[in-house]
C-alpha cells in the first residue's frame, strides 16, 4: 500500500532498493600535501588504496550493510577494473546480475588525492554515462520498494528520461530518491527540476542545494528545493551534520557526531543509505537524520568509502549514545 510516502514491504517487492547508477573504483592516495609535482618529481605518499568508488556503488553497499535488499543496474567495462567492482558488490550482498558489460569503453575510475582536511577527485568516466533508460529490466522495477538514482549529472544516457522513469515509478507505488552530486559542467540543471517534481526523497548536499537554486543559506535551498515536488529535502552539512526541508515550511536539524576520522570518502553515500534505510522503515524526519547522520559519520572511521559502513544495530548504538535518538 502506498500512503503517498512510502511503500510497505511485500511478498513480491522482495527488492528494498532498486539502484541505477555509475560504477566505477576509487585510487584513493592519501598524505598530508598529496598534490603532484610536474617536472617527473617523484615524491612519496602514506598509502594507495584501491577500494570501491562511486557514488551509486558506495550508497548500495552501505544499504546492503543496513540489511536492506539491494539491486544494481550499471555499466562497467570488459576490464579488471569492472570484474573488481561487480565482484566486490556481489561480495556485499548486492545482486548485480542486471549490471551491463560494455566492451567498447573501459570502466569509469576516480583518482583521489585526499590530504590533511581536503580533497581532490579526478574521474575517467569511461562507461559511467553509457547506463540507458532501456537497461532497467521490468522485472527488477516490479520487485522493488524504492528507485534510488546517484550521481545524476554524470549518468548522459539516463538522465534525459530520468523524470518520466520516476513518474512511471510513482504511479506504481515505487518510492524515488536521487543524489545529484557534483556537477562537473556547472550549468546544475540538467533536467533536475522535472526529475525532482515526481521525487520522493532528494539528498544533495549543501554546496549543491544552494548551487541548484542560487539561494544564500543552505535552509533556504532546502526549502526551495522542497516546493518544487520531494516530500522531503535531506542536506548534508559535513561537519555541521544534516538538515531536512519540507513542503510544509520545516526544517529539522541534526548535529553530527564525533569520531575519529580517516578518509570522508563516500561519507554522504552512507548518509543516504541510512536516511533511506529509517525512510522505507517507516519513521519520522529526524531518526531518519539521525541514522543518517551516523552513519555517514562511522563510514570515515576507515579508508575507503564502504570499510567502515556500520549495520544498523551500530548506527542506532551511536545516534543514541550521542543523543540523536531516544
Amino acid at each position: 500500500m502506498n500512503d503517498g510516502n512510502r511503500v510497505s514491504g511485500s511478498a513480491d517487492r522482495d527488492v528494498d532498493v532498486l539502484v541505477l547508477g555509475e560504477i566505477n573504483p576509487d585510487v584513493i592516495v592519501r598524505a598530508i600535501d598529496p598534490r603532484p609535482q610536474f617536472g617527473q618529481v617523484e615524491r612519496l605518499v602514506d598509502t594507495i588504496d584501491l577500494v570501491v568508488g562511486s557514488s551509486s556503488a558506495i550508497f548500495a553497499c552501505g544499504a546492503a550493510r543496513l540489511g536492506l535488499r539491494v539491486a544494481f543496474v550499471g555499466v562497467v567495462g570488459d576490464d579488471p577494473m569492472g570484474r573488481f567492482m561487480l565482484d566486490t558488490m556481489r561480495g556485499h550482498g548486492i545482486d548485480v546480475s542486471a549490471c551491463r558489460v560494455d566492451d567498447t569503453l573501459p570502466t569509469g575510475a576516480s583518482v583521489i588525492l585526499a590530504g590533511d582536511g581536503d580533497r581532490a577527485i579526478l574521474t575517467a568516466p569511461g562507461t559511467v554515462p553509457l547506463l540507458r533508460d532501456e537497461d532497467v529490466p521490468a522485472v527488477l522495477l516490479d520487485r522493488a520498494r524504492h528507485l534510488h538514482v546517484g550521481s545524476v549529472f554524470l549518468l548522459d544516457a539516463l538522465r534525459p528520461k530520468l523524470a518520466e522513469r520516476f513518474a512511471a515509478a510513482r504511479r506504481a507505488g515505487i518510492t524515488t530518491s536521487f543524489d545529484c552530486n557534483w556537477d562537473p559542467s556547472g550549468a546544475w540543471d540538467g533536467g533536475l527540476r522535472a526529475i525532482l517534481a515526481h521525487t520522493t526523497v532528494f539528498l544533495p548536499n549543501a554546496a549543491e542545494a544552494v548551487r541548484i537554486t542560487g539561494r544564500e543559506s543552505t535552509e533556504e535551498a532546502a526549502l526551495a528545493l522542497a516546493a518544487m515536488g520531494p516530500h522531503v529535502v535531506a542536506v548534508k552539512c559535513g561537519a555541521d551534520g544534516a538538515l531536512a526541508g519540507e513542503p510544509d515550511g520545516t526544517i529539522t536539524r541534526m548535529p553530527a557526531i564525533a569520531v575519529e576520522t580517516v578518509d570522508t570518502t563516500g561519507a554522504g553515500d552512507s548518509f543516504d543509505a541510512g536516511f533511506l534505510a529509517a525512510w522505507l522503515a517507516g519513521r519520522p524526519v529526524r531518526d531518519c537524520l539521525a541514522v543518517g547522520v551516523s552513519c555517514g559519520s562511522l563510514s570515515t572511521r576507515r579508508i575507503g568509502g564502504t570499510a567502515a559502513q556500520p549495520t544498523l544495530a551500530d548506527a542506532e548504538a551511536a545516534a543514541r549514545s550521542s543523543g540523536l535518538l531516544g
